[in-house]
C-alpha cells in the first residue's frame, strides 16, 4: 500500500480522447487523482459532477484533477459529454495502474465476490510526493476536504 511520502508511481494511460497522459506531464502542479470503479454510475456519476462543478476552486488552487477507472475511452468520452465533465479521465483497461496505487481490492456485493476499484483520492504535489491518501471515499463532502488538502500545499 502506498504512504503519505513517497513518489508517485508514474504511468501513462489514454484519455477520453485517445490521447496519452502520463503523471510526469503534470508536474509541476498539485494532482488530484481520483480512482473511481464505474463511468455512468450513481456514486461516480455524483463524485465526477462534484469535481466538475468544483473545477474553478481547483484552477485556483494551482491544482489538476484526473479520474481514473478501468473503462475504455469510448465510455470516458460518452460520460465525459453526458455530464459536461471538464477534467481529464484516464482509461486503465487492465488496471495496471489501479493495481499500482493499490485500489484493485476484492470486493463483495449481496455475498458474491468480485475484483473492483475501492474509490480512493490520492493528492500529489508539484514534485510528484503523495501528500494526502483518501481512502475508501465516501462522495459526500469528499471534493471539499480535498480541495482543503490542495490549498494546504499553497
Amino acid at each position: 500500500m502506498l504512504e503519505v511520502g513517497q513518489p508517485a508511481p508514474e504511468f501513462t494511460l489514454p484519455d477520453q480522447n485517445g490521447r496519452e497522459v502520463s503523471l510526469a506531464s503534470l508536474r509541476g502542479k498539485p494532482v488530484v487523482l481520483y480512482f473511481y470503479p464505474k463511468d455512468d454510475t450513481s456514486g461516480c456519476t455524483a463524485e465526477a459532477c462534484a469535481f466538475r462543478d468544483a473545477r474553478d476552486l481547483y484552477r485556483k488552487a494551482g491544482a489538476e484533477v484526473v479520474g481514473v477507472s478501468p473503462d475504455p475511452v469510448k465510455s470516458h468520452a460518452k460520460f465525459v459529454e453526458k455530464h459536461q465533465l471538464n477534467f481529464t479521465l484516464l482509461a486503465d483497461e487492465g488496471s495496471v495502474v489501479c493495481g499500482l496505487y493499490g485500489v484493485w481490492k476484492e470486493k463483495s456485493m449481496y455475498g458474491k465476490k468480485y475484483m473492483g476499484v475501492e474509490r480512493t483520492t490520492f493528492v500529489i504535489d508539484k514534485s510528484g510526493a503523495i501528500v494526502r491518501i483518501f481512502p475508501k471515499v465516501k462522495v459526500n463532502g469528499h471534493v471539499d476536504a480535498v480541495l482543503e488538502a490542495v490549498e494546504a500545499l499553497r
